[in-house]
């Protein structure tokens, strides 16, 4: 492999990094087994804690099961468009049972590997979003997993020890929309210890997102004083919170993680 081709490669994949976008509208265009196959390898050759991989990955491409996600993930129309819909899942049972099988006594049944599990599964699910978009594809994380967990448990047929905790939809986009918005490096990063936000390094940060046009479009069609109202009383309200996380504490009590 030449020197050229090696820094072509990385340019684009940096390429990749810096124009992501989340994709909703997807062409009737199947994926191939060679490149599904490839975004499912990226996805395993993540980070993990111990190699232990204590994750799972569902990859859904009948259309029923996908129409019966699409019910789950609040009826979101591109859980019906894209060809291949990936739960990812914190997954203990398969590393229990080998363990078992082997004379070895597991100790995962809690929520110390529940939260493991779910960080092994986090990273390889963005492993195979950028394989994916590494081949033109797009991707959009769906959110509602958590919140429709005991749902998906019972459509993808879930044993104990396995909770769903993020989910992609992949396929080829028919939009281009514009890049979201970011805020800027002082807002998140911290250089050698946390350096805590004063009232106006709290609106500096936040000051260019109010400022956007699409921000103000938001305002107005949601009726409210500004943006933060819109996620405090629109998008994530409070008695929604405590509801869908009880909810989830439930499941994973009910699927094997919350053992003393």
């Amino acid at each position: 492999m030449t020197f050229a081709f090696k820094f072509t490669q990385n340019l684009l994949f940096m390429d990749t990094i810096f124009n992501h976008r989340s994709i909703r509208k997807y062409k009737n265009t199947a994926i191939s087994d060679e490149v599904l196959n490839k975004l499912l390898l990226a996805a395993t050759r993540a980070s993990n804690t111990g190699n232990m991989q204590v994750y799972s990955i569902v990859v859904t491409q009948d259309a029923e099961i996908r129409k019966q996600l699409c019910e789950a993930h609040f009826n979101q129309g591109m859980v019906n468009e894209a060809p291949v819909h990936l739960t990812f899942c914190a997954d203990i049972n398969r590393f229990e049972k080998w363990c078992e099988l082997n004379n070895a006594e597991p100790g995962y049944d809690n929520f110390l590997w529940f939260y493991n599990a779910t960080i092994d599964a986090v990273l390889a699910s963005q492993n195979a979003c950028l394989e994916a978009e590494h081949h033109n594809l797009g991707i959009c994380y769906l959110g509602t997993t958590t919140y429709m967990a005991e749902k998906i448990i019972d459509i993808l047929d879930l044993p104990k020890g396995v909770v769903p905790v993020t989910s992609i939809v992949i396929g080829y986009p028919d939009e281009t929309p514009e890049l979201t918005d970011r805020l800027p490096l002082e807002g998140i990063i911290h250089y050698e210890k946390y350096k805590k936000y004063d009232e106006q390094k709290i609106k500096n940060i936040h000051a260019p997102k109010e400022a956007l046009n699409s921000t103000k479009k938001l305002i107005e069609e949601n009726g409210t004083e500004n943006l933060a109202q819109i996620f405090t009383d629109k998008r994530y309200k409070k008695a929604d919170n405590i509801h869908f996380s009880n909810e989830y504490l439930k499941v994973l009590k009910k699927q094997g993680f919350m053992n003393q």
